[in-house]
């Protein structure tokens, strides 16, 4: 039986663990309702990796305090001035925080697409890490949206599982790129040159992996396993380029666990077997990924040193994204038969700084270490660092760099070899 949305977060008192789904299920409603009793509550800790859409509760630091274990837009302000926590911690090990109590959740609050006739809702675009904290929560709260796809996979959950339920009919955060600049469009070209066919990839969302997926219409038989995608897939599962059938795991199935993009991908996503949106312990796994052949995994960074260090989650001290998957994948990828592990960033900012550095910024976080990079990829070409020496790596990466930056970096890796 459903209650109403304030009925609902009414449930939730001072000091409680509060898991808030994630991407573009994360419960708009039940999140508004929920700041709306900022003068009531005191003490609530809310957990949750990227979420879509508004996030009032990070504004009002009196009565909720949010750990984030992946930071996005709407709180990398918060985080940034210390009104948020970040956890640095692998996508694929987040899961097991939960079920093993190491962060005991009292309530989850969830989106779920409307019941099936055997009762069975779904967790819909985000499976990820919400499925191991609505299963471990002490009371969970669901907003049962018609707007939420239902997917196949392991995000079912019967009704008798939820506490309380809020019928709602909003539309899901959508989430569109940009238009693709001559910059991004080099990096997509030069990654898809080392895209192999048969290759299983994984890539995320954003301009340099839909500039990469745009340039793999010629490519046979890729196959899929990420953490998640978006809409850049779409054109290549309609031409019959993605089709899985080299994968060795989960063949002819598109493995991932979550996914944002706009209404198509969500419709495309809504009831399709061809997709099974799973857990990140089991699709972020090191284990399980590098069985397929070929994985290709394309992630970017924010800078990167010339000794390779690869920094993908602060610019300096300030939290700007998280650890995410990248290094379940960049393993993954490395292990995996006929693997590679690529990093794909443009040469400078927006404001014409070079992304390839002597030494990263004072308190920059280490998200891929230089023991575990391969390839560099710029709109200037490809580095690949793996068996290379730090002279020689410190050569390549100088030969991706913007031109303008190259002779300073040169003069100061020299000036810190004299040393």
């Amino acid at each position: 039986m459903s209650i109403s949305s304030e009925h609902a977060v009414d449930q939730i008192k001072s000091g409680d663990n509060i898991f808030i789904h994630s991407a573009a299920a994360a419960p708009q409603r039940l999140i508004k309702k929920l700041y709306e009793r900022r003068d009531e509550l005191r003490d609530v800790t809310i957990y949750q990796i990227h979420t879509e859409g508004a996030a009032p509760y990070a504004n009002a630091p009196e009565a909720f305090k949010v750990i984030s274990f992946f930071v996005g837009p709407n709180i990398r302000k918060s985080a940034q001035n210390v009104q948020a926590n970040f956890i640095p911690v692998f996508l694929s090990e987040i899961p097991r925080l939960f079920t093993s109590g190491t962060i005991p959740i009292d309530v989850a609050l969830i989106s779920v697409s409307p019941p099936d006739d055997h009762g069975y809702c779904s967790l819909g675009p985000s499976i990820d890490v919400s499925l191991a904290a609505s299963e471990s929560a002490k009371k969970v709260i669901a907003q049962v949206n018609k707007h939420i796809p239902r997917t196949h996979g392991d995000g079912l959950i019967h009704i008798s599982k939820i506490d309380h339920l809020v019928k709602c009919n909003e539309q899901i955060p959508k989430v569109i790129s940009g238009v693709l600049n001559e910059t991004e469009i080099a990096i997509g070209k030069n990654v898809a040159e080392m895209v192999e066919d048969g290759a299983t990839l994984q890539m995320g969302i954003g301009n340099i992996p839909n500039a990469v997926l745009a340039s793999l219409g010629n490519h046979k038989d890729l196959g899929i396993h990420t953490e998640m995608f978006s809409d850049g897939v779409l054109p290549l599962v309609e031409k019959g380029v993605i089709t899985g059938e080299k994968k060795k795991n989960h063949p002819g199935k598109i493995i991932s666990s979550f996914v944002m993009g706009s209404r198509l991908i969500y419709d495309f996503i809504d009831d399709n077997p061809l997709v099974n949106m799973l857990s990140s312990e089991y699709v972020n796994n090191t284990r399980v990924i590098c069985k397929n052949p070929k994985v290709t995994a394309i992630n970017s960074a924010i800078e990167v040193d010339l000794t390779g260090q690869v920094c993908a989650d602060s610019i300096g001290h300030r939290i700007y994204s998280g650890v995410g998957g990248q290094m379940d994948f960049i393993r993954g990828a490395s292990l995996s038969e006929g693997g590679k592990a690529i990093i794909a960033l443009s040469s400078t900012t927006s404001r014409g700084e070079s992304k390839i550095v002597l030494t990263l910024k004072p308190g920059a976080g280490v998200v891929t270490t230089r023991a575990h990079v391969h390839y560099i990829v710029t709109e200037y070409g490809v580095a690949n660092l793996y068996g290379k020496t730090l002279e020689e790596r410190a050569k390549m990466l100088i030969a991706i760099a913007h031109p303008n930056h190259r002779e300073a970096l040169t003069k100061d890796w020299f000036e810190l070899i004299s040393r």
